[in-house]
């Protein structure tokens, strides 16, 4: 049988066996869904990137497709607003916003964190709250220190720091609760459904 891989998340075991029919169904699927998050927008005046619902997706992309489905989807959604769709906030686009602005450095970062969160829900931290934060927080980090390196050509490292990252903290751990809370949840409703045991 043809299949993408068996892999161990919440998404693989639902579509399991993943096909690479499914496998690319769900890269496009959580491109696009990456791409509405961006437009839930709440500007700082403080700081020239808002809040979005990106970085949430970001997180939950990686731990619910795995590392390699993960950044596929986050690559693709980076592709896809390169070209020139409306898919970065506030409907932004094109390859020079994607390399030339403050937002590059989180853009950029979206498939290494998808990837690195991926990998440790394929390893069986999804199946905790605890763990399932712990991860994203990894995540997160990545995607805040690839902001920084951003802001780096446009700031000072502290002023970097002060407006890149920062501001953002608060928002993240927010994202990371709400994301995390649902893996668990997934996987307790998955285990009822097939009559065994949630897994890890």
């Amino acid at each position: 049988m043809n299949t993408y891989a068996k892999a161990e998340t919440l998404t693989g075991a639902i579509f399991a066996p993943l096909s690479w029919a499914r496998a690319a169904a769900l890269i496009v699927a959580f491109s696009l869904l990456t791409a509405l998050s961006a437009q839930v927008i709440i500007p700082l005046p403080f700081t020239p990137i808002p809040v979005t619902g990106q970085t949430f997706m970001v997180l939950l992309t990686g731990a619910l497709l795995g590392a390699r489905l993960g950044a596929l989807a986050m690559l693709a959604y980076v592709l896809e607003g390169a070209i020139g769709l409306p898919f970065f906030s506030a409907g932004r686009g094109g390859a020079a916003y994607l390399l030339l602005t403050p937002a590059s450095g989180y853009l950029l970062s979206y498939p290494l964190a998808a990837f690195v969160t991926g990998w440790l829900a394929e390893r069986g931290s999804d199946r905790r709250f605890v763990t399932a934060a712990a991860a994203m927080v990894i995540g997160s980090v990545v995607i805040l220190t690839g902001g920084w390196l951003g802001f780096l050509r446009f700031y000072t490292p502290a002023q970097a720091f002060a407006l890149g990252v920062v501001p953002f903290i608060i928002g993240d751990i927010t994202k990371i609760a709400l994301a995390a809370a649902v893996l668990p949840t997934g996987w307790a409703l998955l285990g009822r459904r097939s009559g065994g045991r949630p897994g890890k």
